[in-house]
């Protein structure tokens, strides 16, 4: 054996005697022969390497197969749910709601809430005081209850704000956990919330379009585009609210709607309310007035009664009727606000507001023609419009003289403001009868209606309801440019089965402009009061008309519709106007 010494590595250290085998040197390039376990080892080694090289290889070119596949060579498609055709679909939440710009009006988000085992919950009484500190809103007792009780699950609050959330995690109180759940938001919270409505906090639709559209917008991708218009919406709004605070009403309602398809572009009712928080308003505020409210609406009937009686041809715009003396019937006795004490005729009649003139119109119609009248334009059955909060018109029965003779001037007869608007539609835009929606329509499409009365009369009454705005009752409604035209109604409100005299409805309705109407308009103003500004008067000309000029001017150029200062239709209402006029001076003079 040979021995070789090994000297130390480090200083201090001995040398290490080292014992070898003997080796032979075959020279240069001579390869050194393993036996035995190491050169078992050495194989079992390498063919592992071997293997996992070819693991690693075929995984890559499974990937790569895959990434050509999903790069180059697949169609664009939808992805499907394994499973086949019985597997459950995709759940992707409610749809958004959105103006007719695309503005969000209602969307959906994660939020987070609060459940407990109580089995888990080490000091109860401890934990419900340090709770109640964190969500004031929920009583201590409340939340003891809750945590004392046998269940090993309790909600104690759903829909946290990150802040509350972040105060509770502070807490550290064991056995409290979070789910994350999907909350409704409306971001401009009260301002569309009787239109949209909103929803529980399972998402589920309890009121406006978020109820009549639950099934649709579950589990939708596309937003439901409405026909509302943002912009107006808060203009509309801005001018209730205004006018009832200077009024001091108890509540306002606003409609504005495109004649030409019936689409609802601004509703509003107030006393509004927040849908992020449907629970804390009273039921007054959640109650729509422009849909589910119905009002006998006083004078803004004598535009149908008129259109009627011309449509039939029963009058003409050359006839008169004199109302000079009040009408009695039985213990009834009608009578005008202002009385002009004389002969007037059909267009002074609607300029003047005479119920006694529109009366004798209706005696010439009859009950019979009225009845059918009015069921044409739709006045006899509750509004088609999305929502279930619809108000069912209220009407005599039977129908008897009497009745026909108030409902010709709009009393003993209640209904919706909605179903108002769409009939004053038709009676403008040419004759058609078109439903009132909230859905956008698309544009350049000619939406299917029913005549009610023929374009010659649509002609006329649009030339009637300008002189009303030009020189009857509702003058203070004149936008300049615009020209509005429409009529003013006041009606004192049934309570308790009589009328009181200190509680009515002032109300404006027209459309605008005149020369080829776009868009109705509908302002009512629920109980409002007297004051300096108005000499103490409450009526639709003094409170609805001044509201409706501003909302005019203001909506007027968002619209797209340009002033007019050259009004060739206004030189025909005021020859018009000066034929009565001059016919009025010849019969008193005779």
């Amino acid at each position: 054996m040979n021995r070789r010494v090994v000297p130390p590595s480090r200083p201090n250290c001995y040398p290490v005697i080292d014992t070898l085998p003997p080796r032979k040197f075959a020279g240069h390039g001579a390869r050194v022969q393993l036996d035995g376990s190491a050169a078992r080892a050495l194989e079992t080694g390498r063919t592992r390497l071997l293997a996992a090289g070819l693991v690693f290889a075929l995984a890559f070119t499974v990937i790569g197969g895959r990434l050509i596949d999903l790069t180059l060579l697949s169609q664009n498609s939808e992805p499907k749910i394994a499973g086949g055709p019985t597997a459950p679909q995709r759940e992707t939440g409610r749809a958004d709601i959105v103006d007719r710009n695309g503005v969000l009006l209602a969307t959906t988000l994660p939020t987070a809430s609060l459940w407990a085992n109580p089995h888990k919950v080490l000091d109860p009484y401890d934990a419900a005081v340090q709770l109640n500190t964190a969500l004031p809103e929920l009583s201590h007792a409340e939340i003891l209850a809750k945590l004392t009780s046998e269940k090993g699950f309790v909600w104690l609050k759903r829909g946290l704000t990150p802040r509350q959330q972040y105060a509770i995690n502070r807490l550290g109180v064991p056995g409290l956990q979070f789910r994350q759940e999907p909350r409704r938001y409306y971001p401009h919270a009260s301002l569309t919330a009787h239109s949209v409505g909103f929803t529980d906090v399972d998402d589920n639709g309890l009121a406006g379009i978020e109820q009549s559209f639950d099934s649709k917008l579950r589990g939708a991708v596309k937003p439901l585009a409405l026909s509302i218009d943002l912009r107006i919406q808060h203009v509309l709004s801005q001018a209730l609210t205004d006018t009832m605070a200077e009024f001091k009403a108890i509540g306002a309602a606003g409609i504005v709607m495109d004649v030409r398809t019936g689409e609802i572009v601004a509703m509003t009712s107030l006393p509004d309310f927040d849908p992020n928080r449907p629970g804390d308003a009273p039921a007054d505020a959640r109650f729509n007035r422009a849909s589910l409210g119905v009002y006998e609406m006083g004078s803004v009937f004598k535009i149908f009664t008129t259109a009627m009686a011309l449509d039939g041809g029963i009058v003409t715009l050359d006839d008169r009727y004199d109302t000079s003396k009040p009408i009695r019937i039985g213990r009834f006795t009608i009578s005008d606000f202002k009385p002009k004490n004389g002969p007037l005729s059909v267009p002074e009649i609607l300029m003047y507001s005479s119920n006694i003139g529109t009366a004798r119109i209706a005696m010439d119609v009859g009950a019979l023609m009225q009845r059918e009248f009015l069921e044409r334009l739709g006045l006899m059955l509750p509004s088609t419009v999305e929502l279930s909060e619809v108000g069912h018109p209220m009407m005599p029965s039977p129908w008897r003289e009497i009745n026909m003779l108030t409902i010709s001037y709009g009393h003993g007869m209640a209904v919706s403001p909605i179903r108002l608007v769409s009939a004053v539609s038709a009676i403008v835009n040419g004759g058609i009868l078109r439903p009132a929606t909230l859905l956008r329509q698309p544009a350049n499409t000619e939406i299917p209606g029913t005549r009610v009365i023929s374009e010659q009369t649509s002609h006329q009454m649009r030339q009637l309801m300008r002189l009303v705005v030009t020189h009857g009752t509702g003058k203070k409604a004149n936008a300049d440019g615009y020209m509005v035209g429409g009529k003013t109604g006041t009606a004192d409100k049934l309570i308790g089965g009589k009328y009181a005299r200190d509680a009515r409805v002032a109300s404006f309705v027209g459309a605008f402009p005149m020369t080829e109407p776009r868009y109705a308009i509908f302002v009512m103003v629920d109980e409002p009061k007297g004051n300096a500004s108005t000499y103490n008067y409450a009526t639709g000309g003094w409170v609805a008309a001044p509201a409706v000029r501003r909302v005019v001017e203001q909506i007027g150029p968002l619209l797209g519709v340009a002033p007019i200062r050259t009004n060739p239709e206004d030189e025909e209402s005021e020859l018009l106007y000066v034929r009565a006029s001059a016919k009025a001076e010849k019969v008193a003079a005779n």
